[in-house]
């Protein structure tokens, strides 16, 4: 470990580790988690500590940004898409070679279910609260203590005042708050700290990676001015457990299956875990650029992901040797896999915010089309003929004109028919972005069901 401030480190284990831990939360979205979490890693980072961060829910865009920031790999914390036992051993593996982790809630801290809270408490997380106080005084205490006071099971280590707009103001906030939740630091107004923004969240990190820069190192020193770094480092280290292993699946192995997966500015919606399973069951990842690239990669199934084709239609539809790539690939009845973004490639068209139709692959029929900023959203479970995957919608577009779906997702709450599933040939296409790690054994057979008769099994202690 390479941290300063403990001098007698905890001894790790074969199935627990020790770590200080901290939970960046909010009481609403738009308080700049994000914005501070990457300061804070990024400021770690720069003296040498290892620094592990996650991210609570589905999100894709927040990721991108932890790991330019942190400089390691981000993964999804979710109970109920990812289960307990994958978020518990994540935790865990992390904890056996940080100096800190830190876990960025979503929303405000008891919204949705799970919520932050239930994640925090799950593990025994302490919480910091970051709120954005331009406008309050007082009252960002008074919140504060309503936050602290509403579950007994959570335990809120401080505030982070966000937008502070003078010392007289900090001083008004941190002699309200009650002695059990001290002001852990007062970061002041500055639009060039905040993250730039689009219609389904941050900008992807790829696209603006320098400006990104100047902002990490800018919310860096904002904090380190602040002593935040060395306060969180104090705190008693969390005791994280192994997961137990369970039964083990036996599963089809997808050793020899290469999977050509597309990833660039228009295809980036890709969760970790998910490659991290196709490699674990043997698999050969191959990205390569509907954007750049003329020609698909020697590949056995492909993955086309979510992202923002919207933006770039008229690169994709220009790119006519990587369209008739797939087309083949398509027509030979290979498997293909298109989430959201990737699904509407798999269209006929496509028509962008600025109204501007572009042709895409055909291989479905029915129309994509942008549609302001209302969207859908939520946790629903696909129910493939494979076998039911957990799953996450997330869209600001419609698919007009499509065929007879083969079924629909299942809400997580709502008996209402969730998002269309669609098949041709062996091409399987929907809003959904499918969770792999939640039912390993559907997704074999969904991308590589031809290997299965002549291949040997494998043992996969999966998650929940």
């Amino acid at each position: 470990m390479n941290t300063d401030i403990d001098s007698n480190p905890p001894v790790q284990s074969q199935d627990r580790a020790t770590c200080p831990a901290v939970f960046i939360a909010a009481p609403a979205s738009g308080q700049g988690k994000t914005t501070v979490t990457a300061a804070l890693a990024r400021l770690l980072r720069n003296q040498g500590k290892v620094v592990r961060v996650f991210k609570t829910g589905p999100d894709y865009l927040d990721p991108q940004v932890l790991a330019q920031a942190s400089g390691q790999p981000v993964d999804q914390l979710d109970l109920w898409m990812a289960g307990e036992a994958s978020c518990r051993q994540r935790l865990y593996e992390a904890a056996r070679v940080a100096d800190l982790i830190l876990v960025e809630g979503a929303m405000g801290l008891f919204d949705g279910e799970p919520s932050s809270a239930d994640l925090a408490a799950r593990f025994g997380l302490p919480l910091v609260i970051v709120m954005d106080v331009k406008g309050m005084a007082q009252t960002a205490a008074a919140l504060v203590a309503g936050l602290a006071g509403f579950r007994d099971d959570i335990r809120i280590a401080g505030l982070i005042a966000n937008a502070c707009g003078s010392q007289r103001h900090r001083e008004l906030i941190e002699t309200a708050l009650p002695a059990s939740v001290p002001l852990l630091a007062a970061v002041a107004r500055n639009a060039d700290l905040a993250l730039p923004e689009r219609h389904l969240g941050l900008v992807q990190a790829e696209e603006i990676r320098d400006d990104l820069e100047t902002r990490f190192e800018a919310g860096a020193q904002a904090l380190q001015a602040e002593g935040l770094d060395q306060a969180l480092l104090r705190l008693p280290p969390v005791t994280f457990e192994a997961a137990q292993a369970g039964t083990a699946d036996t599963l089809p192995s997808l050793q020899g299956l290469r999977v050509g997966v597309a990833r660039d500015a228009a295809f980036s919606f890709i969760y970790q875990a998910n490659l991290d399973l196709l490699q674990r069951l043997g698999a050969t990842i191959r990205f390569f650029s509907p954007l750049a690239d003329s020609r698909l990669p020697e590949c056995d199934a492909l993955w086309l992901p979510g992202g923002y084709p919207e933006l770039h239609g008229a690169r994709l539809a220009a790119n006519t040797s990587m369209q008739d790539d797939i087309r083949r690939f398509f027509a030979a009845d290979k498997p293909i896999l298109a989430e959201c973004g990737g699904m509407l490639y798999c269209l006929q068209t496509l028509t962008g915010y600025d109204e501007q139709s572009h042709a895409m692959l055909g291989l479905l029929p029915g129309q994509g089309w942008m549609r302001g900023r209302s969207g859908c959203q939520g946790m629903q479970t696909a129910e493939l003929p494979e076998g039911p995957v957990r799953a996450h919608a997330h869209h600001r577009s419609v698919a007009d004109g499509t065929p007879e779906p083969i079924a629909h997702g299942r809400r997580q709450r709502h008996p209402a028919p969730g998002e269309a599933i669609y098949r041709a040939r062996r091409l399987t296409a929907s809003y959904l972005h499918l969770y792999f790690p939640n039912n390993p054994a559907a997704m074999a057979r969904l991308l590589g069901s031809h290997l299965a008769a002549n291949s040997k099994t494998k043992e996969f202690n999966g998650c929940d």
